[in-house]
């Protein structure tokens, strides 16, 4: 049996951002919920934001009040059913971002945690240069492969290359890992010019050994993580737009 694109999203989606037995996910959560305070910062109260997947809604759950309109474009079927239930106000594209073409215009477009897991990050740049407004702009967040977590799994041989992938990446579709040089070449191959750049989230161990970490703690360490170097995150974050 041929597995499409959407078979594969429908798989994350259950065995991941539907599955309540995944124990980590309260640290990534966190790390959502500190980032969306600079997320929050970037949106003015007239814009037009599309954000591209829903994953656990946090994101959505605290920037969707900020704008005139906000569209999600999610293409699991199963989580783009649990928006319309859960968030009535959001308007929600059930659709490959790679397939839509949104109506008109917008300001901000939200591709978090998205690049790492589609199949060609160029050309899906691309094709989401056209869905900006002349004064729009991408904000980007991938996974760092030079975090501070990354580089200890490599000196301790834990795993061959700070790009390697993790069986974690395996469960959520990843299919790499950036540092800023690279997300930022494909950004340019894709059209457009980086504004801002900043380092998300302080992780000095893999989430599997920071499981018995309390709450306060994790929170205390995604603050830490706003006053370091920005190549020692674990997650690394860019606002770009179309090259002028």
């Amino acid at each position: 049996m041929v597995t499409t694109r959407t078979d594969e999203l429908e798989r994350i989606a259950h065995q991941y951002h539907l599955n309540d037995e995944v124990p980590d996910k309260f640290i990534e959560d966190a790390a959502q919920l500190h980032c969306c305070d600079w997320l929050a910062s970037l949106i003015d109260p007239g814009d037009a934001v599309i954000e591209l997947g829903y994953g656990e809604g946090v994101t959505l759950g605290r920037l969707a009040p900020l704008s005139r309109e906000y569209v999600v474009v999610e293409g699991a079927p199963s989580l783009a059913a649990l928006v319309r239930a859960e968030h009535p106000s959001v308007s929600v594209v059930e659709a490959l971002f790679e397939d839509h073409v949104p109506d008109r215009p917008c300001d901000k477009l939200m591709a978090l945690h998205v690049l790492e897991h589609v199949d060609e990050p160029v050309p899906l740049l691309r094709h989401l240069s056209t869905w900006l407004s002349t004064d729009g702009e991408i904000v980007v967040v991938v996974p760092n492969k030079r975090s501070l977590h990354r580089r200890l799994a490599v000196i301790m041989g834990l795993q061959p290359e700070l790009d390697t992938l993790s069986p974690r990446d395996h469960l959520v579709g990843h299919q790499r890992v950036y540092d800023l040089e690279g997300l930022e070449a494909d950004l340019r191959a894709g059209g457009f010019e980086v504004v801002e750049r900043t380092g998300l989230q302080f992780k000095p161990l893999p989430n599997g050994m920071m499981l018995d970490f309390s709450p306060e703690l994790v929170a205390a360490m995604n603050v830490l993580g706003d006053e370091l170097p920005a190549d020692t995150a674990a997650n690394i974050a860019v606002r770009a737009r179309r090259a002028r």
